[in-house]
């Protein structure tokens, strides 16, 4: 089977360097845990899950993502100067990666760039924005989802763990 652009449930082994480097940026290489997706849902980065599009299981290739289709272009808009007093309790050191919650309570990572005793000057981008990357990548796996896989787009189907559906210990739907 090959990859369709929507509802195949695909798991691959990569590393990923940022094109032009011998630096290993991510991999699951050798870890025995395949990143698994399903396509169409927005789990993976628009350009390598366009590029893997068509791959069938047991296939590999190396796959040049440039920075807009990857986590965009650095944008100078994503730097923000902060009051000190909003990290109060942190040991602020420049290149120092911290964590909060957004606008809509999403998981938030801000780099900072400098500091002083009145104010953080932090970096909204993601660590790889503006820069292209390069993946060598092997699918491991191609499965057409389920319907309740692509109902809930995640593999395995609707999550359990809301109380909803499964009163009595098994799920009817």
């Amino acid at each position: 089977m090959k990859i369709a652009i929507e509802n195949s449930v695909v798991g691959i082994e990569y590393e990923v360097k940022e094109a032009g480097t011998t630096e290993v940026v991510d991999s699951n290489k050798g870890t025995n845990q395949p990143l698994e997706f399903i396509t169409g849902k927005g789990h993976i980065i628009p350009g390598l899950e366009k590029a893997l599009e068509g791959m069938a299981s047991g296939e590999s290739g190396d796959i040049m993502v440039s920075a807009v289709d990857a986590y965009g272009e650095y944008s100078e808009d994503a730097i923000q100067i902060l009051p000190i007093e909003q990290f109060e309790g942190v040991e602020l050191k420049e290149g120092l990666t911290l964590y909060g919650q957004g606008d809509q309570g999403q998981t938030v990572q801000v780099t900072v760039k400098s500091f002083d005793d009145k104010e953080v000057n932090v970096d909204f981008n993601h660590p790889l924005a503006g820069k292209d990357l390069m993946f060598s990548v092997t699918v491991l796996s191609v499965r057409g989802a389920t319907d309740d896989e692509i109902s809930s787009g995640q593999i395995g189907g609707h999550s359990h763990d809301d109380g909803g559906c499964c009163g009595g210990g098994h799920c009817d739907s």
